[in-house]
């Protein structure tokens, strides 16, 4: 699935986009003696996931679910950092029996956490429907077009957000706003 993704994030453009499997991080249990939010990491491992994620100003995470909930591999990755994740956009696809919503639910609410925008437009992949004999990835055509508009929602909020980010790394500048309460 993830190839798939990147395969047509490519032909959609408008970013740099590059297809992190989790299994070749190699990320251990969380291991760092100190709260991810401190940023404060003496492990090799973590620094080097840091300065990865680091590079990014989005994110689509593509999930399976399993027991109602996204793989424990996934929930690692993202508990490692923090600063690193904050002020970026994602967006999600996820697949399995029914869609998988359940999976994207949580993750939602664990990127509210780290402050990572929500584009709010995701892709659900079915066995029944998008994979052939339940086994082989055949996904509906009508699924590239959903995944485009996830993927341009994604750039949009990543660009916006990019101002954020500066702001919060630049406290010459200046916050004003009208906010109705």
């Amino acid at each position: 699935m993830g190839q798939w993704v990147h395969d047509l994030a490519e032909r959609h453009g408008g970013a740099d986009y590059e297809l992190i499997d989790l299994k070749d991080i190699d990320l251990p249990l969380l291991d760092e003696e100190q709260a991810p939010m401190l940023g404060n990491y003496d492990r090799p491992h973590t620094r080097r996931w840091a300065e990865l994620i680091t590079r990014f100003d989005g994110f689509v995470f593509v999930t399976a679910e399993y027991n109602h909930g996204m793989p424990a591999s996934l929930k690692n990755a993202i508990d490692f950092l923090y600063a690193e994740w904050t002020d970026k956009a994602a967006a999600f696809v996820s697949y399995g029996s029914e869609g998988e919503t359940r999976a994207v639910e949580q993750l939602r609410s664990v990127m509210a956490q780290i402050r990572i925008a929500d584009v709010g437009t995701s892709v659900t992949l079915t066995l029944a429907h998008d994979f052939e004999n339940y086994t082989r990835f055949r996904p509906q055509p009508f699924r590239e077009e959903t995944v485009r508009t996830m993927l341009s929602d994604l750039v949009e909020w990543s660009t916006a957000l990019r101002t954020v980010r500066d702001r919060r790394n630049s406290p010459s500048v200046q916050q004003t706003g009208a906010f109705a309460v």
